[in-house]
This record gives structure tokens, sequence and C-alpha cells, in this order.
């Protein structure tokens, strides 16, 4: 039936429908629907981009306090468990080994089974793709679900594995922003934009960060500097709009479920205001930093050896092939047993939650002057008020313990990254950089037990200012950051160390740089990732290299007045993506580029009645076939240093090469890394 239409009374308007003339209330309906059109056309002045971002954050932090909820349930399950299976010593090392090697067994089969881009922290992959680099299924959607239920039986297993989870909540936040944007362009049919989705995705990596530590400002930094080698400041604002959204809906949650009274740092600490540390101490934060420094080339060394060994054993490696959760179990049985309370773990305070480790390593008491004349007993049960007690032992006293859990977490976070399930590792790295911290702040409690004297004032030492500088530290010159420091203030709520604490991770970063690549890209050099690497210190001449001395002088040209049956020829005895087009044979005068489908279906739709010899590339250009102008081009003359940066800045796979316009080369990331490689490390001379 055909919907009757008229005209109001009075009125030349358009026509209107009966319906809406009968109805009731015509006039506050259409004042109703006036102002929501005029609130919609004010809403979306600000950009859709901003919707987006605070859906994005929002998103994040219901993920992450559903995890964590879930995560809490399932530790305070396995503690009940421990606790109430009675005084057997096999019955209780049963139940603390039997939970971890299980839900680390089907943590790896089950997001291995899903999709094999599941395991690790993410990151690696996430800086190769924000290169320019398509990675097939890391951002589907599929690899989201596989990663979420993955991670989330990791971190059930406690400190018992003793991995995090900041390294996956990037991938995660990543991937629902790529998830979310290929549901926005379909929407309003538009064309998806690289530039544009690239912009969401270092936001969305901001997003990961803050929603983990509840830390918008060191979100976006760490997110920055970890990420990207450019940045654009345009998406300063989109990632500290999208990490403040997801910390403030991340610790409201908290404050809604009765966790907290108000929103408040995840880690508190009691350092003193008025005098926190004295200037003499500024010499040993700043020793405090080179020795993290050290110890971080050492680990980083260590771990990207022990990850290369066990991709190429042949007992390890065939293991991993063809039976990943076996490996797991296994690596989970050695470390739960290593950690059982009774046992080593006694030692290494293996019943305090990463949390708590944090929570004990910042107390700004120091252990050794109060056990020196009196000795505390260890607890049966674990004691919230004075967590201290874990890290002390008669027989071993404060530093042991504390040597002795550096040494242990060193070697087991090595063996735990080698597990194929989805982890973090910065975590535990922070928490050993506040051991050393803490180990490094004893020591000098001990050497100054009145405190140090400057001024005629005396000023006692503080070990937990030691361990919070310890943790930015370390952790910064593993993942050559400085942003670490400003997330040490950011968990504390406190900022009275930001001088030592700043000066700790600049010391440790100028070593960790020198010597060794940072944990995720020495991850993606053992992976054999496709990244650019950096051109790193002074010494190296990349200034004085030019383009001639690395790029490709061999290359494929077609040029317009080729005959069709040598276009076939080349199309078929080659497999280049893309094509240089000149002008002609003779003069090699570059103008422009063709992609290989669109050459291929020109070719194909050119009708078979041609005569060879008759018929050139011309021909099929008249037809239509698209050609891209080269709007960006090399001179042999360009120097390796400028190469590199127009690489890195535009996210480019490979230029042209050319001399008064005719095209004599190409340079892709092929011959930049063996430029740079060569730089780097020059040959021995014969």
């Amino acid at each position: 039936m055909e919907e009757l239409v008229g005209l109001r009374e009075g009125s030349s308007g358009s026509p209107v429908t009966l319906q809406e003339l009968w109805g009731p209330c015509p006039r506050i309906r259409r004042g109703i629907r006036g102002g929501l059109e005029w609130l919609k056309q004010k809403l979306f002045r600000v950009g859709e981009d901003w919707y987006f971002l605070m859906t994005l954050g929002v998103l994040m932090a219901l993920i992450s306090y559903a995890m964590n909820f879930a995560i809490g349930r399932v530790v305070r399950a396995h503690k009940w468990l421990y606790r109430e299976i009675g005084d057997s010593h096999l019955l209780r090392y049963l139940s603390w080994t039997v939970y971890p090697v299980a839900l680390v067994s089907f943590s790896s089969g089950f997001s291995q089974s899903i999709t094999p881009f599941s395991g690790g922290s993410g990151i690696p992959e996430l800086k190769t793709i924000l290169s320019g680099v398509v990675l097939e299924d890391y951002l589907d959607i599929k690899n989201f679900g596989a990663k979420v239920v993955g991670l989330t039986c990791t971190l059930a297993t406690g400190s018992t594995l003793f991995l995090g989870k900041v390294g996956p909540f990037v991938h995660l936040s990543v991937m629902i922003a790529a998830y979310l944007g290929r549901v926005h362009t379909k929407a309003i049919g538009e064309p998806e934009n690289k530039s544009k989705q690239n912009e969401m995705l270092v936001a969305a990596a901001a997003v990961g960060v803050a929603t983990v530590f509840a830390a918008p400002f060191s979100g976006v930094l760490f997110s920055i500097e970890v990420m990207s080698s450019r940045f654009s400041v345009w998406d300063y604002w989109r990632g500290f709009f999208a990490a403040t959204c997801g910390a403030f809906m991340f610790r409201l949650l908290a404050v809604f479920n009765s966790e907290q009274e108000t929103i408040t740092s995840l880690y508190k600490t009691n350092f003193r205001v008025d005098v926190p540390f004295d200037l003499p101490e500024i010499f040993f934060f700043v020793a405090l930093g080179a020795i993290c420094g050290i110890l971080s080339c050492v680990y980083l060394f260590c771990q990207r050896t022990f990850l290369g060994f066990v991709k190429t054993n042949r007992v390890t490696s065939k293991l991993l092939a063809t039976s990943k959760p076996l490996y797991s179990a296994l690596a989970a049985l050695v470390l739960a047993s290593i950690t059982y309370p009774p046992g080593v773990g006694r030692f290494i305070a293996s019943r305090l939650s990463m949390k708590q480790h944090l929570e004990s390593l910042f107390d700004n008491n120091s252990w050794v002057l109060m056990t020196r004349n009196s000795s505390p007993p260890w607890p049966e049960e674990l004691d919230p008020q004075n967590l201290w007690f874990e890290w002390y032992h008669p027989r071993f006293t404060i530093f042991g313990t504390l040597a002795f859990f550096l040494v242990m977490k060193f070697w087991m976070l090595i063996l735990a990254t080698t597990i194929p399930m989805p982890a973090g590792y910065f975590m535990p790295i922070f928490i050993l950089g506040a051991a050393i911290g803490r180990l490094i702040g004893e020591a000098l409690a001990v050497a100054f037990p009145e405190g140090i004297v400057a001024g005629g004032v005396t000023n006692p030492i503080m070990p937990g200012g030691y361990a919070l500088a310890g943790a930015a530290a370390f952790s910064g010159a593993v993942t050559h950051t400085i942003s670490t420091a400003l997330l040490a203030f950011e968990l504390t709520g406190q900022i009275v160390h930001a001088l030592p604490v700043l000066m700790a991770v600049l010391a440790a970063n100028a070593i960790a740089q020198s010597f060794q690549p940072s944990f995720y890209d020495g991850t993606i050099i053992v992976k054999k990732l496709p990244y650019l690497p950096w051109i790193r210190g002074r010494k190296i001449s990349s200034h004085r290299v030019t383009v001639e001395h690395f790029m490709n002088a061999t290359i494929t040209t077609v040029a317009k007045d080729t005959p069709l049956e040598e276009v076939v020829k080349v199309v078929t005895s080659t497999d280049m993506a893309t094509y240089l087009l000149v002008e002609s044979t003779e003069s090699q005068i570059l103008v422009g580029t063709m992609e290989r489908t669109h050459l291929v279906q020109a070719l194909q739709a050119e009708p078979p009645s041609w005569a060879p010899g008759h018929q050139c590339l011309q021909d099929i250009l008249a037809g239509g076939c698209p050609v891209e102008p080269v709007t960006l081009q090399l001179s042999p003359e360009t120097s390796l240093h400028q190469a590199h940066n127009l690489f890195e800045l535009l996210n480019l796979q490979s230029l042209p090469v050319t001399s008064r316009g005719r095209a004599v080369g190409s340079v892709s990331w092929v011959e930049l890394k063996k430029a740079i490689s060569s730089l780097t490390n020059p040959p021995a001379p014969k």
C-alpha cells in the first residue's frame, strides 16, 4: 500500500506523511527531532576520531579490569587449595606445581590452536607493522580472543612464572583499534587510509599501557619510545586523550567495586617529602644507574642467546614445532618446583604476588637495621602488614635473600620468555630492577647507619628510594626508554625522587644503548622480522656513504616503446610487485611505476589478434592501464643517513634511484640493512 502524503495547512514546504500530520503532539515531536539533529551536528563537529578514541579507552579499561577480577579469583583459589590441603609435603608440592602447569599448558595449547601469532608480547610485531610492513593475521579479531584467554591463564599462575601483561595489552589495544577502524570504514563507505590507521594504532598502544598501570602520561611516552622511531605531534593529543579515558575508567571501576575509597596510585609509598635524599646521594643514584645498565646488557645478551639456542637446538626446536603445550608444561614445572615455598622458594619470597613484591621493595625502612638486634620469625601464613618478613632468613640475611632472588629470577625469567604463550615481560624486569636498587640501598644503609651528614644535618638512607630508581633504571635500560622514570612516579604517586631517578635512568640507558639492542629489537632479530635497524652512534660515518655505494644497479624497467611480447617475457620471468616505467629504451627517463597486477590485467584484456612486433606498451597505456607518478626518488649522491631517514619517516619499502632523470638503480630494505650492517660491523681486512 502506498504511503499517503500531504501538505501542512498554510505551508509551501515539502510534503509530509499523513501519519506525521495526525500523530499526537506533532509540534513537540518536531521540536525534539530538531533538537536531536542540532545536538548531533554540534557533537560531530568535534570529530569522529575523539569518540573512537574514547570508546577504545573505555573498552580496554573494562577488559583490563574484568581480566584482573578473574585472575584474582583464580589466584585466591590456588592459595586456598595450597593452604587447606594438609601437612603432606607431597600433596602441597603437587597443589603448588600442578595448578600453574595446567594453566600454562592450556594457555599455550589454546592460543596456538587458534592462531600461532598470539604468543609472546606482540610488541616486536607491532613495531614491524607500524614501520610499513604488512603482517597478515597479527591484527585479526580471532587473535584477540586467543590472546585474551591465553593471557588470563598465564597471569593466573601468579608469581610462579613471574610474567606480566604490558606487552600483550598493547597488542590487544591495537587489535581493538584496528577492528573498530575496519568497522567504521565499512559503515560509512570510505576507503581505508593507511596513514590514519597508523595514527590510531599508535594512540591505541598508549591505551594498552595506561589501562595496565593507570598511568596515562608514561603510557603515551612509552608507546612513542617503543613503537615508533618517528612520531607526529598530531598523534600526541590523540594518545593522551585515549590513555586518559582508559586510565580514568580503569581506576573508576576499582572505586565502584569498593576496592579503593577514591582514585589513588597503584603502589602507595611513604617516602619523606621534606628531605627525601641528600646531595651526596646523587652519586650513589648515578652509580646505581650504571650498575643497572651493565646488568641489563648481560640480561639482554643472555636472553637473546638463549632464545636463539632454543630455536636452533634439535631437541627444543622439534618440541616447539610438534608439541608446544608439552614444552610449556615442562618449563612451568621447573619454575613452579623452584618457587615451592618450603624449598628454594623460601629464599626468593615466592609467596608474594608481583604487586606485593613491589610494595615490599618500596618500603622506606631499612630491613638490615631492623633485624640487627632482633630476628623476626618467618610466619606460617603471609602477613600483609609485614611483607618484608618474606625477605628475611636468619641464616641467609637480607643481603643473601635479595642476591639469591636476583640470581634465580634472572635465569628463570629468561627461561619463561621462551614459553610460546601470551605474556608480558616488562613487569618482571621492573621488579628485578627494584630488587637491585633495594640491595644497593640496604648496603648504603649499613655503610651509613646514622645517615649521611650534609650541611650539619643527618638524613638517614631510604632503601625504598633506591628500589624505585633501580626499577626505573633497569627496565628503562632493557627497553631503551626514558619514560620508565615517569612510570615509577605515576605508579607510586610521589615525585620526590624525580632528579635522582631520572639521572639513574639516563646513566643506565647510556650504557645499554651503546652495547646491546633493546629487548624488543633483540626479539625482532631472533625472529627475523622485517624491521629496519637504527643507525646508532656518531662514529658511524653514515653521512659519507652514498646511495651509489649500496644501491641495486641491476634493475628491470619497461619502456613505452617495448613490444608487447617483450613485456610478456619480463612479467613471466620476474616476480616484482612494481615495475619502473621509462620513456624509451634508449633514454631510460623515469616517468612512473606500474603495479604488476594492473599490467597483467591489461595484457590479459588485450585481444589475442594483435600482431607480434606491431604493438607496444604505449598502446596498453593508452587503453587506460594505470601508471603511478614518481613523487619521491633518490640520487646516487644521497647519503645513507638521508635515505634511512626517508625510509623511516614515510614507512617506505623501496625507492628508485635516478641520475638526471635516468633510472640507474633502486634501494630497498635489503640494501639499507646490508649497508648499515657493514658500517656497524665492518668486515675484517684481508
